[in-house]
């Protein structure tokens, strides 16, 4: 039986894990009182399970979804949290896939890596937007395969551009939360 998405439960662990108040620099460059180190709750047992089956629960409406990734590192443990649900809920068919910053120098020279076929239809996942550039990334890589991006899941939504950037892009955006959602505003 797949575990249910409990929504409150990852607010609670994100609070309690995640959220670090100072002064921080962003991957976008901008400059935050705040920040969600994501990997602390997606990297452990409970997150892990929670935000998979967060992510399946979005994909419920997406039958059409072939294969799950993003850009490595923020990625990864989404990835593979939700391929292990989805093999347990009746999703066995779920491939996923990494998307790296710069293709491999080496071996076959890989910039998407994992069982991904050209012309798939995916869906982006990664634990934080700002402005969508880290899923905007594994967007062109992916495209450049051919395949069709379905939708983007994030963790967490900081509301400072993601939405209007992907919609601006006709790109359906589902966050699990927002930071109002962690008491931000």
């Amino acid at each position: 039986m797949t575990p249910r998405y409990d929504r409150e439960r990852l607010i609670a662990l994100l609070q309690r894990d995640a959220l670090r108040h100072g002064t921080f620099t962003l991957a976008s460059g901008r400059t935050s009182h705040y920040y969600i180190d994501g990997r602390k709750v997606t990297l452990s047992a409970e997150g892990a399970a929670l935000i998979g089956a967060g992510v399946l629960e979005r994909l419920a409406d997406h039958p059409e979804v072939q294969a799950v990734g993003g850009l490595t590192l923020g990625a990864d443990p989404i990835v593979g949290a939700t391929l292990a649900l989805a093999a347990l809920g009746g999703r066995s068919q779920l491939r996923g896939f990494l998307v790296r910053k710069e293709a491999k120098t080496h071996g076959a020279g890989n910039r998407v890596e994992g069982p991904l076929e050209p012309g798939s239809t995916v869906a982006i996942v990664d634990d934080v937007a700002t402005t969508g550039g880290s899923s905007f990334q594994a967007i062109e890589a992916v495209q450049g395969l051919g395949c069709t991006v379905a939708l983007v899941i994030v963790v967490l939504d900081r509301l400072e551009g993601a939405a209007a950037a992907f919609a601006e892009r006709r790109i359906p955006f589902h966050p699990l939360l927002t930071i109002r959602d962690l008491g931000i505003s």
